[in-house]
């Protein structure tokens, strides 16, 4: 019995209370590390993710497998929501400016044949205009010119006016008919009628200035053109630019008779009267 009792006495068993703070350690060296795998795109409901696991395992050393969003890799829900939304935004965007690209394209386009149609109806007037000058003997009298913003007819005072006076002569009134009736067939032109002197001064009871003679000689003219009851009034305009916009230098008397002349011109439609740079498309 006592050797019994004394074998009893020698037989041990292995302490196994350090794994509890051991898995404790490990516990939380892994929360450690998923932390470090998260921070590179961590924000705020991942944080307040983190800061649960690392409250469960304080606590009681579990929970921390049970939180997949704290290990979960790819992309925030949020995060991704924000993305599709600036995608859409900028498919939207890019739709919209493809939209903007073509109305511009048509606008082009669309100019493009105006300019076309509209050059090829004043070559046709032109045409008209000069054979009527050829035919009448009027080569020295008038002239014609067109470019891309109008057709100019320009016509020597001599042909129109006595000096100094602003009545059409009787003769010319003929020649002011013809190009009214010219222009009827082309209604959807603008007309401006200009006046134009030398610099020789003009002071008497009828003009107190080139200013004054040149717009009457324009309005003169004008009036015998809209004679033609065919012809929109709406559509006719007079100046008056006195000596300021010669065409020669009035150092002699050919020159000077150049200068006192009436221009007719007869605009494109997608020109702007007041800018006859700009070029635009009527809507």
């Amino acid at each position: 019995m006592s050797k019994k009792r004394r074998h009893e006495e020698h037989e041990e068993h292995v302490d196994e209370s350090w794994l509890i703070p051991y898995a404790d350690l490990l516990t939380l060296l892994l929360a450690l590390f998923i932390v470090l795998y998260a921070m590179n795109s961590v924000d705020v409901k991942k944080f307040e993710d983190m800061s649960k696991a690392f409250s469960m395992a304080l606590n009681n050393g579990s929970g921390i497998l049970e939180l997949p969003s704290v290990v979960q890799q790819g992309q925030d829900p949020d995060k991704t929501d924000s993305n599709a939304d600036d995608k859409e935004e900028e498919k939207q965007k890019d739709q919209e400016n493809e939209k903007e690209n073509e109305k511009v394209s048509d606008a082009d386009a669309a100019l493009q044949e105006l300019i076309k149609h509209e050059q090829a109806e004043l070559e046709d007037l032109k045409k008209k205009i000069d054979t009527y000058i050829d035919k009448n003997g009027l080569t020295s009298d008038l002239e014609t010119k067109l470019n891309m913003s109008q057709l100019l007819i320009t016509i020597s005072d001599n042909a129109l006016f006595a000096p100094a006076q602003a009545v059409v002569k009787e003769d010319s009134k003929e020649l002011a008919t013809a190009i009214s009736k010219m222009i009827q067939q082309y209604p959807q032109y603008n007309i401006i009628v200009a006046g134009h002197t030398d610099d020789t001064p003009i002071n008497n009871r009828a003009f107190r200035s080139n200013w004054d003679l040149s717009s009457m000689r324009a309005v003169r003219f004008m009036d015998v053109m809209l004679e033609n009851k065919q012809l929109d009034p709406k559509r006719f305009s007079a100046i008056g630019y006195g000596e300021y916009h010669p065409i020669a230098e009035n150092n002699t008397k050919e020159n000077k008779a150049k200068n006192r002349r009436v221009e007719v011109s007869i605009i494109h439609t997608y020109v702007d009267a007041t800018n006859p740079q700009k070029l635009t498309v009527k809507k």
